[in-house]
């Protein structure tokens, strides 16, 4: 029998996966691009069609097809898996427990979830009349198919109930970000009444979604978003660029708008090379995305030429990492979704008439200039900050001969004061905007005790050793339970600061699988892992001790035959875990 792997490489060339990333050139037999895991301007990045590898000259990555999704997504084995699969249509079968991973599910689970949203709106009551509103706004049919556009009930416990009974908890319900719990422990949908627009990765897989109000109510906000969650972070998610990633490569420019309808009546127009920020600025990991496709950005929203905007400061960011940008003047009181449905013509020549990033800025500055010192200084005070960021020389030069000219002074007083300025750090946005990433033995730790929470004969495998192996909290969650269990989270009496702990990781809640062997043994996986990573440390401790000792001419014999012992421990957990793969 053929193996999903085997014949995942049967259906997809790498080529074609990986110019879905990357902006590849045909040199001879082989592609090159920019290598995406180090900085680089020359290319060094190759695939071999013929090989079905890729290797990079640069910082030495290689691989094939499985290994690149894993780079590039930094996810493990079985997602990369999964992504491959979804692309080569090729149906996985039932998972072992180290394949069926907490991310697995929860993108099963938002798929659910999408689905139930779309026949609200074509076969629920009210949703029909929703939809009928998105089509008097302009949404065809075909668009709003295209784009998985649903519709919530106005009804508390809707998708929970219906969520719960294709076997997910409530936990995993909460930590997608679908459910939320009332100062009283109650947990309700977090969308209700509401058009729900799906959010995809790059790989159109839904991994969030947001909502806008249908039915209004006087505390309910008009639009609302699902929060960061396992699956979904907003600095790093562009709405749209599932659809938009080839029309952006075959055009060399990414058009960015604010809103879900702004994507979807472009590309209803035949523009489609765009996609939203969602309202928020540019951030430095939207940015890294984007230069994988084109270095010029076409920005169609309302622009601040006057400082402290998060929208001009996620610009002064991309200019910092040399993008070409240009700004789509747009009419009056109008967004690019009323512009695209009333006039597409008018949309695409709005597009093709866009200003450079410095005209744009150079004109507003100039708008209401009256050639007074006040007025010069204050023009200036837009134009330096921006003129200071450009990087070539060249370039800066002409525009510090267009200021001089427009304000009637020197050339060298412009230096001067160029001199003078300081640009904004970006280096500390970027990082702030790097949150901290789950290690995979993290990730195990909490599998392991969501299990246990809701499976609580599992504690039988919570040896004293083995609940070394949890990190402090949730050997604290580990041990109370293992000494005390009982019906609810609740009961524990634990403190609030770890009761919100858990919460936060969505670790409550009832696990529904009917067969209680499959979560036995996942719970002895994820144990069995734990323990590997264990000894490593430990091994890592004994390296460390060797080499001081070794550097002090002292006996290490003590220490190698432990170091031994652990090597040996290590190879036979590896051999089982193979034997009962086999």
């Amino acid at each position: 029998m053929v193996s999903p792997v085997d014949e995942i490489k049967e259906r997809l060339n790498i080529v074609d996966v990986i110019s879905g990333y990357l902006k590849l050139e045909k040199t001879g037999a082989n592609y090159r691009a920019v290598c995406p895991f180090h900085s680089e301007k020359k290319p060094s990045f190759f695939v071999s069609p013929s090989r079905q590898v890729f290797k990079c000259f640069g910082c030495g990555k290689s691989g094939d097809m499985f290994t690149f999704i894993q780079e590039i997504e930094g996810v493990e084995f079985a997602e990369a898996l999964r992504i491959l699969a979804q692309k080569a249509g090729v149906e996985l079968k039932k998972q072992d427990p180290k394949i069926n991973t907490q991310k697995n599910r929860a993108y099963d689970l938002m798929e659910l979830a999408c689905k139930f949203f779309e026949k609200q709106l074509h076969e629920g009551g009210i949703g029909k009349k929703a939809k009928k509103y998105l089509m008097d706004r302009g949404l065809a049919e075909e668009s709003i198919k295209k784009w998985r556009i649903g519709f919530s009930p106005d009804q508390w416990e809707t998708m929970i109930t219906f969520l719960r009974a294709k076997g997910y908890s409530v936990g995993e319900i909460q930590r997608v970000g679908l459910a939320l719990q009332s100062e009283k422990g109650k947990v309700y949908d977090r969308f209700r009444g509401r058009i729900i627009f799906p959010i995809f990765d790059i790989n159109s897989q839904v991994i969030g979604f947001g909502g806008r109000a249908y039915i209004q109510q006087d505390d309910a906000a008009k639009y609302l978003n699902i929060p960061n969650t396992l699956l979904y972070n907003k600095s790093r998610v562009l709405y749209g660029l599932n659809n938009s990633k080839v029309p952006i490569r075959k055009e060399d420019a990414c058009i960015i708008v604010e809103g879900y309808t702004d994507v979807i009546l472009s590309h209803q127009a035949g523009v489609e090379n765009v996609v939203a920020s969602s309202g928020t600025a540019l951030t430095p990991e939207q940015l890294k995305i984007l230069k994988r496709y084109s270095n010029n950005l076409i920005t169609a929203f309302d622009m601040d030429v006057a400082g402290g905007s998060a929208t001009k400061r996620g610009i002064d960011l991309a200019q910092a990492h040399d993008f070409n940008i240009k700004v789509a003047i747009m009419p009056q009181g109008k967004d690019p979704a009323d512009v695209a449905f009333g006039n597409p013509k008018k949309w695409k020549q709005i597009v093709e008439e866009s200003k450079s990033i410095i005209e744009f800025y150079f004109d507003n500055a100039f708008l209401d200039f009256d050639g007074s010192p006040e007025g010069k200084k204050n023009a200036s005070k837009i134009l330096l900050p921006v003129i200071k960021r450009i990087n070539n020389k060249i370039e800066q030069s002409h525009w510090i001969k267009q200021l001089a000219k427009k304000l009637d002074v020197t050339e060298e007083s412009i230096q001067y004061e160029l001199d003078k300025q300081k640009v904004d750090k970006i280096e500390v946005e970027e990082n702030i905007c790097k949150e901290e990433i789950k290690t995979r033995e993290n990730l195990i730790q909490e599998r392991a005790t969501a299990l246990i929470l809701n499976y609580q004969q599992g504690t039988k495998y919570l040896t004293d050793e083995a609940l070394e192996y949890f990190e402090p909290k949730l050997k604290q969650v580990l041990t109370t339970i293992k000494e005390n269990p009982k019906k609810e989270l609740k009961e524990y009496g634990f403190s609030k600061d770890l009761f919100d702990y858990l919460n936060l990781l969505g670790l409550q809640g009832e696990i529904e699988i009917s067969e209680e062997e499959d979560v036995d043994t996942e719970i002895k996986v994820c144990i069995e892992e734990l323990k590997k990573f264990n000894i490593r440390r430990e091994m890592e401790k004994l390296t460390k001790q060797i080499q001081v000792k070794e550097n002090r001419n002292e006996s290490v014999d003590q220490l190698v035959e432990q170091f031994s012992k652990l090597a040996q421990q290590l190879k036979n957990n590896d051999e089982e875990s193979n034997q009962k793969e086999d």
